[in-house]
């Protein structure tokens, strides 16, 4: 058994991430979203998904991108799908 970095639990089924020539061991994926996961510049939530990055700084969508200044012709994500389809 291994124990999670994030919350010390010693599970079974602990598993590893090999990130960046590091080694992680998590007890769930909640644990290693929480401890891996980039942070959105804008509004502050961790990024689980494929999110937005621009100039080297994380967005979890185009909407807060575009909060902090982000050029939109420059964004691209499901929220523009819809509006791209019309055009």
């Amino acid at each position: 058994m291994s124990v999670c970095e994030v919350c010390g639990n010693d599970y079974a089924m602990s598993f590893e991430v090999h990130a960046q020539g590091a080694v992680h061991v998590f007890d769930s994926f909640e644990c290693a979203i929480h401890a891996m996961s980039p942070v959105c510049e804008h509004c502050g939530v961790k990024i689980s998904g494929h999110g937005v990055e621009a100039d080297g700084r994380f967005y979890c969508c185009a909407h807060c991108a575009r909060g902090e200044g982000v050029d939109s012709s420059l964004i691209r994500d499901h929220a523009d799908t819809g509006r791209l389809a019309q055009a």
